[in-house]
């Protein structure tokens, strides 16, 4: 479980450093980030 939490940090950082400069980016990144946890859970 520590594992996948230290991945999903990775992932949700790793969006919010990419160059998301406007609100529509970020929120473009923040449902990537909902997405790959939601696919983390369902494994």
């Amino acid at each position: 479980m520590k594992k996948l939490s230290i991945t999903l940090l990775a992932l949700v950082l790793g969006f919010a450093v990419s160059g998301c400069s406007t609100v529509e980016g970020i929120g473009k990144d923040l449902k990537k980030g909902g997405a790959a946890i939601e696919k983390a859970a369902t494994k």
